[in-house]
């Protein structure tokens, strides 16, 4: 079992910056991959990051590629999402979400079904 709990949410300017983090419960963290999502009012979750258990492999949904920064602290159990020059599109929850990596330090994933373990969310808005 792992539990997440995400922080760091809240209201930016557009063009601010948020660092969002989610601890982590167990001792297996580090050989989870982890992913965040996010999700707006009337939309549905979408991928925003992933990061593969070793650190070694981040892939990017193409709306934050460049701005967002995916990073893991296996040591503390935590995985950071560092976010610059925000935009009013990225108002939403944004869930950070745990999954197996099958033995593969540099596996990553992007699909929601990949991960079982869930965080409860923490909500960003960005004003323009």
């Amino acid at each position: 079992q792992v539990q997440l709990v995400e922080s760091g949410g809240g209201l930016v300017q557009a063009g601010g910056s948020l660092r969002l983090s989610c601890a982590a419960s167990g001792r297996t963290f580090s050989t989870y991959i982890m992913g965040w999502f996010r999700q707006a009012p009337g939309k549905e979750r979408e991928f925003v990051a992933t990061i593969s258990w070793s650190g070694g492999s981040t892939y990017y949904a193409d709306s934050v590629k460049g701005r967002f920064t995916i990073a893991r602290d296996n040591a503390k159990n935590t995985v950071y999402l560092e976010m610059n020059s925000l935009k009013p599109e990225d108002t939403a929850v944004y869930y950070c979400a745990a999954g197996p990596s099958y033995g593969s330090r540099e596996y990553i994933s992007s699909l929601k079904s990949s991960y079982n373990y869930w965080g409860q969310g923490t909500q960003v808005t960005v004003s323009s």
